[in-house]
């Protein structure tokens, strides 16, 4: 392969895998470089909201995507430890997070790719950038080798190796607070179509992903990030003694061995995503905690926006930078506050959510949810 056109994406993950699709459609070569023995995408569940939908149907899977989806109303059914609700979901307007375990969606998305585009077992451990384009360094079982490229992408996760070389001086991840994920058992979707729950310390998510599956999250405060326990389902049941009666079906609903626990951190702004011809995406970027429900979606912004700016990646940077660091940082507020020990913190949080009005909270979430790509009759730019 030349490397005049060819595009190398290192990481295989949601975003890598979208940006090889955007990038094949936009008429490059792509290479995509996993370390990982086999294509796959591990982790629970993720929703995908309304602006990545619409990147998603840019290049042409936007339709297969919502087929598969389960919608959730989590963002909508918001509720107190003991039950009560704050507030309900209208389905009649306000709109519906698009669920899926990980796996399910990785697999649909990477099914687009053809036989031979994605290279497992191949470790990135370098990449150089030139006025004519950059090289990448991998590894795999068989030996070291280098592949030039007219465009290389850094999609290699939060402990990015790209990253690592070509900003050296970049922030490195910090600790936000802690997360324990689960999986329910198929044949057990509750009839609330999914909640989040507040409590002081701690949150609770739960959103259906199909097959009468329930994901949910536990994020908690923690002062010391790496500590960790023997069960960590029995640990969640101790943290959420107490706690309404479907938080309780779904812990009994899930197998042990079903429950992650991971400690949840963010990157700081970079100045730029851009070195040459080598880019940045989605956590390698611009990792968030997932207190905005974006992490995935804006991946899928990235990779889109790169397909539609290749020939210019100065309106990549000029469309992600605004709009990536301001949604890690509300992110990061948003999940300062939802993880606050501090009972006035908690209280003065439910009494916002019963008093704000259904529309401020719907115009809140328009800010990230009305994105459109680059290209198309509303696309706002780096809004």
């Amino acid at each position: 392969m030349t490397s005049e056109g060819s595009a190398v994406v290192a990481g295989g993950g949601i975003g890598g895998v979208t940006a090889a699709i955007a990038l094949r459609r936009a008429g490059w070569d792509v290479v995509v470089l996993e370390r990982a023995p086999e294509l796959r995408e591990v982790g629970a569940g993720l929703s995908i909201a309304p602006n990545a939908l619409r990147a998603l149907d840019a290049i042409g899977v936007g339709e297969d995507v919502r087929a598969a989806a389960t919608p959730s109303w989590a963002a909508g059914n918001l509720r107190l430890p003991g039950g009560e609700y704050l507030r309900r979901a209208d389905p009649e307007h306000d709109t519906a997070l698009s669920c899926f375990h990980r796996a399910d969606l990785h697999r649909l998305l990477a099914a687009r790719l053809p036989a031979g585009t994605v290279r497992t077992g191949a470790t990135v451990t370098g990449v150089s950038t030139s006025a004519a384009g950059a090289t990448v360094r991998y590894r795999t079982a068989e030996g070291e080798y280098e592949v030039a490229a007219g465009l290389v992408v850094g999609a290699d996760g939060i402990h990015s190796t790209v990253r690592a070389t070509l900003w050296p001086d970049a922030p490195a991840p910090r600790f936000r607070y802690t997360a324990w994920r689960g999986v329910t058992r198929p044949g057990s979707v509750w009839p609330e179509d999914g909640t989040f729950t507040f409590g002081p310390g701690a949150y609770f998510l739960a959103h259906p992903i199909g097959s009468e599956r329930v994901y949910w999250a536990l994020g908690v405060h923690a002062d010391t990030p790496g500590v960790r326990y023997p069960d960590n389902l029995a640990e969640v049941r101790r943290r959420l003694t107490g706690w309404h009666r479907r938080v309780g079906e779904l812990l009994d609903a899930t197998p042990a061995d079903a429950v992650l626990h991971n400690d949840i951190n963010d990157l700081g702004a970079l100045p730029t995503y851009v070195r040459g011809r080598v880019v940045l995406l989605g956590d390698a970027a611009h990792a968030m905690t997932p207190d905005m429900g974006q992490g995935a979606c804006q991946a899928v912004e990235d990779a889109v926006t790169l397909a539609a700016t290749t020939g210019d990646l100065a309106a990549y940077d000029r469309a992600r930078l605004g709009r990536t660091r301001a949604i890690v940082s509300t992110a990061r507020r948003k999940g300062r506050i939802a993880v606050s020990r501090s009972r006035l913190v908690h209280r003065m949080q439910v009494l916002g959510l019963r008093r704000a009005p259904a529309s401020i909270v719907r115009r809140e979430t328009g800010r990230v949810w009305d994105w459109t790509p680059p290209g198309t009759a509303e696309a706002p730019g780096g809004r």
